[in-house]
């Protein structure tokens, strides 16, 4: 597995970040090198699921990996639902958050050995997630890696039609910290054509917010099953339950 990539190591070390997330507010933005800055809806992020989070986390199936946690909303209402999940975030205070929520998670990087590779039923990348890295398709790449075949993408795209690679740093309303890292922000059409080898499993807006649905590639049907219990069994999660398919809308 090759090392993670600039993006995880400047999240690990926003010390904006990681106070904006114990506070539980912002004001917290990325800004690119041209000034212009992106507020980061700290607030919401540490509240509980709301309405369209629940709507999505309806739409999963099996055992869940959320990348990019954050202060773990998401896999905190999953596991309440009784559904084998996992976050995984390279900031320690979303780790820490995630767990005291009752959530299960690894302070790791979506780029770095995790457990259950090739076996998961649903990955997540919400709140703009879709930018970790600033390469879509190799992030897209390194999620087909982690997902069962034909298993599910559930990615929140951004609200506009838009695709950009851009050079960033995390500020608050004091300081910008840290060197520049590589972001993406996608809007679903862009996130499609760089989705070649999936299949369009969906897409939908609700609450101002956008999402795609993509299916990994299925193996062929003569091959074996994957074992779904054994994803997290090191997580101590219970077992899986079923989800609804993801439906075009």
């Amino acid at each position: 597995m090759s090392a993670p990539p600039a993006t995880a190591l400047a999240w690990a070390a926003a010390d904006p970040y990681d106070a904006a997330l114990r506070a539980g507010r912002g004001p917290l933005f990325l800004r690119r090198t041209d000034g212009w800055l992106l507020p980061l809806e700290v607030e919401r992020w540490c509240a509980r699921a709301d309405p369209v989070d629940r709507d999505v986390l309806d739409r999963c199936e099996g055992a869940v990996l959320d990348v990019g946690c954050g202060p773990g909303r998401l896999v905190a209402e999953l596991a309440a639902r009784g559904r084998a999940t996992l976050g995984i975030d390279v900031s320690e205070a979303a780790v820490e958050h995630t767990v005291r929520l009752g959530g299960q998670a690894l302070r790791r990087s979506v780029f770095e050995q995790l457990p259950g590779e090739g076996r998961w039923d649903t990955v997540l990348l919400m709140d703009g997630n879709i930018g970790i890295g600033g390469d879509p398709r190799a992030l897209l790449e390194r999620v087909a890696g982690l997902l069962r075949p034909g298993g599910l993408l559930i990615a929140e795209t951004a609200p506009t039609d838009v695709d950009e690679r851009v050079r960033v740093r995390i500020t608050d309303a004091h300081a910008t910290t840290g060197d520049p890292f590589p972001w993406a922000r996608l809007g679903t059409r862009a996130l499609l054509g760089y989705a070649r080898d999936w299949e369009q499993a969906g897409q939908w807006a609700d609450g101002g917010r956008r999402f795609a649905a993509l299916r990994s590639r299925s193996a062929s049907s003569s091959a074996e099953p994957p074992n779904r219990a054994a994803v997290i069994s090191s997580q101590r999660v219970r077992n899986t339950s079923g989800g609804r398919p993801v439906p075009d809308r």
